[in-house]
């Protein structure tokens, strides 16, 4: 992608449910010990688009995530991912599903006892039926992406925080999977290296149009990736034009009282007249 494509301030309208939605939430509730959490939300994250989800300590949004994986079943509701209903299946079924979904989790989340190379392979090597050398190949790729590869032999205590988090999306991504979990994935780290876990988020989006879902903290992320795009021949992150957007719609939502107050691009956020949003974003 040496320069980024249309011009348009406007969201792209979604496509028909059938077709072109990876994740749909409908009426969904859940509480903890009869505190609620989520209550009654309802949005969708069309395929091919990138969502960051926003919202105070304790507003569901790694519930969200935990709801989207069948982690957790909500009190009412149902939730679509890859057209299949998760709050109905079992967990063989899950199990399934979850095959096509990569998460990063908060703080990486890497076993301390493998290699990166056995981290990054975990997920290949649980469903058996892949040959060394094709393993070997796809752990050599998807750290080369998130530029690791002399890490392969290394263990977790061996590096700093922000490749532990290179090496999470390089095991995210190595199953090739349809939708993408992001969960608070700068969260901890210092500026520099939040804009370089940004980029490779940025960079695995644009290349490969993956759906993904981004829980976040940090309002200037999201911002960050709504206002560039990967060239690739340059093989670094820049900066759209003014007046364009990125060849993959990026979207915000934002949580408030169980509730989402907000479902829409960077454009109608800057726009937004609501007090809450205007104090959330300055």
């Amino acid at each position: 992608m040496a320069a980024p494509p249309s011009a348009i301030l406007e969201r792209v309208p979604s496509e028909p449910q059938a077709a072109g939605k990876v994740i749909v939430f409908e009426n969904v509730s859940i509480a903890f010990e009869d505190k609620p959490v989520l209550n009654g939300i309802s949005f969708c994250l069309p395929k091919g688009e990138s969502k960051a989800i926003f919202g105070v300590a304790g507003s569901g949004k790694s519930t969200i995530l935990k709801l989207a994986l069948g982690l957790l079943k909500p009190d009412s509701g149902h939730i679509y991912v890859l057209g299949e209903d998760v709050t109905q299946m079992s967990e063989d079924a899950l199990f399934e599903i979850r095959r096509k979904v990569g998460i990063v989790f908060q703080e990486s989340a890497l076993f301390d006892s493998l290699t990166v190379r056995e981290n990054v392979a975990f997920r290949l090597l649980e469903e058996g039926d892949i040959s060394d050398d094709e393993i070997e190949k796809r752990v050599r790729e998807a750290l080369s992406f998130v530029e690791l590869e002399n890490t392969v032999d290394k263990f977790p205590a061996e590096l700093s925080g922000g490749m532990r988090r290179r090496v999470a999306i390089a095991r995210a991504i190595i199953t090739q999977p349809e939708v993408l979990l992001y969960d608070s994935p700068t969260g901890g780290l210092d500026p520099v290296t939040s804009t370089t876990i940004v980029q490779l988020i940025v960079k695995q989006r644009d290349v490969y149009k993956t759906s993904s879902l981004l829980v976040t903290h940090r309002l200037q992320d999201a911002f960050i990736m709504a206002t560039h795009y990967f060239d690739r021949k340059a093989n670094e992150m820049r900066p759209l034009p003014p007046g364009t957007r990125s060849e993959v719609p990026m979207a915000f939502l934002i949580l408030r009282d169980g509730k989402v107050i907000f479902d829409g691009d960077a454009h109608e956020l800057a726009q937004s007249k609501d007090e809450y949003i205007r104090e959330y974003i300055s």
